[in-house]
Formats: structure tokens, C-alpha cells, sequence
């Protein structure tokens, strides 16, 4: 995972402690509304996911607003969501875009191509940033 946030910091032009909270984010909106069980073998072969989503892992949007549409919509709030999150914790859409295909392109180093093609897919949205 500090590989990760490490190339993410250099390639982008952003402080580690927000290219961590950004994975934070990504990871967390993959595990809360991509496809399973393509997503649990994705998270496995991902270095540090685990213990991202066991440390800082959610189950759904924050707040009480966030709750009760993620409540309403059967879950996770989709890629607009994780959008917003990002922009509020500090990124550019620009940045946004960049941090989002470099986790994508570090997925695809240690889960393989086809696993992470299938959720991208799979996540209404997603594809317009990778």
C-alpha cells in the first residue's frame, strides 16, 4: 500500500496523507458497491486492502443524509459519491481522474487485468474515470 500511496503522491503532486485518504476512499467505494465476489478476490490480491477496510473500512455513505439515501438506494451511493468524497477531502477533478487510474493500474499489477476490467465494469460510472 505505500508503494501505492507513494506513486500517487509523486505522479500527482499531492501530500501522502491525501493520496492515502483517496485509496482509503477508492477502496472503500469498491468494497461497499462492486460486484462479489469479484471484489473480495480483488481486495485479496490487493497489497493492504484488507487492513485499510479493517481499519478504516465503512459500510455505506457518511452521515445521517448520507445513511438513509445509502439506506433507500440498497447500499453504497455509487461512483458520484466516492467522487464527492474525493473532492472533499481535497483533489481536483483532474486529480481525481489521475489518483483513480493509477489505483487501477496498481490493481491490475497484483490482481491481474480481467478480475479488475470485470468490476470496473460492473460500477455504474466507474468507467468514465479509468
Amino acid at each position: 500500500m505505500e508503494e501505492l500511496i507513494q506513486r500517487i503522491a509523486t505522479e500527482v503532486g499531492i501530500d501522502p496523507a491525501l493520496a492515502r485518504k483517496a485509496v482509503e476512499i477508492i477502496i472503500n467505494f469498491l468494497h461497499r458497491d462492486g460486484p462479489q465476489p469479484m471484489v473480495g478476490e480483488l481486495i485479496g490480491k490487493f497489497p493492504g486492502a484488507e487492513a485499510l477496510l479493517r481499519d478504516h473500512g465503512e459500510g455505506g455513505a457518511k452521515g445521517f443524509l448520507g445513511g438513509k439515501l445509502a439506506a433507500l438506494f440498497g447500499g453504497g451511493m455509487g461512483a458520484m459519491a466516492a467522487l464527492n468524497e474525493l473532492t472533499d477531502a481535497g483533489l481536483e477533478l483532474d486529480q481525481v481522474q489521475q489518483v483513480t487510474r493509477l489505483v487501477v493500474d496498481f490493481a491490475k499489477e497484483h490482481a491481474g487485468e480481467e478480475v479488475v476490467d470485470q468490476v470496473v465494469s460492473q460500477i455504474p460510472g466507474l468507467s468514465q474515470f479509468v
